[in-house]
């Protein structure tokens, strides 16, 4: 299983807010500082923004910020929402193209048991687990970083 770009770029996003809470920050900030492209970041921010999950405020002095505490944003809800789908094999994507296998298949099953225990996993995790005392995070991540 692999999670797409835009999920692995908001984590990274919420992250990179959540240790820099104490000020804006700009999507070309966080764009520099993990070396991947401004142009995608603002896609995963303006869905990171129709969730919930950050403000943006306009203008030459604006930057984006977490709109809810660290610890009200659950991992697994934050992958469910920017993930399009789990179909991790044809079957899993409502019979469309059906397998010749399917009636006696137990392979959707157990494949259908790992991505609940993967998201069983996720949903444990809050983004405030994630930065809450992670001093080499901080360091990594805050403008003196640089």
């Amino acid at each position: 299983m692999r999670l797409n770009l835009q999920t692995d770029y908001a984590l990274r996003m919420l992250m990179h807010l959540a240790v820099n809470t104490d000020r804006l920050c700009t999507i070309a900030d966080i764009a520099a500082r993990y070396a991947i492209s401004k142009n995608h970041l603002m896609k995963v921010a303006h869905a990171l923004g129709k969730e919930g999950y950050i403000e943006t405020i306009r203008g030459r002095t604006g930057g984006l910020s977490l709109a809810l505490p660290a610890d009200e944003i659950n991992i697994g809800e934050v992958v469910r929402k920017m993930e399009a789908d789990f179909a991790l094999v044809e079957c899993f994507q409502g019979g469309a193209g059906e397998c010749v296998i399917t009636p006696a298949c137990r392979l959707k099953n157990v494949l259908s048991e790992a991505v609940c225990a993967f998201f069983s996993v996720l949903d444990n995790y809050t983004l405030d687990d994630l930065v809450r005392r992670n001093a080499k995070l901080r360091l990594l991540l805050t403008e003196d970083a640089a």
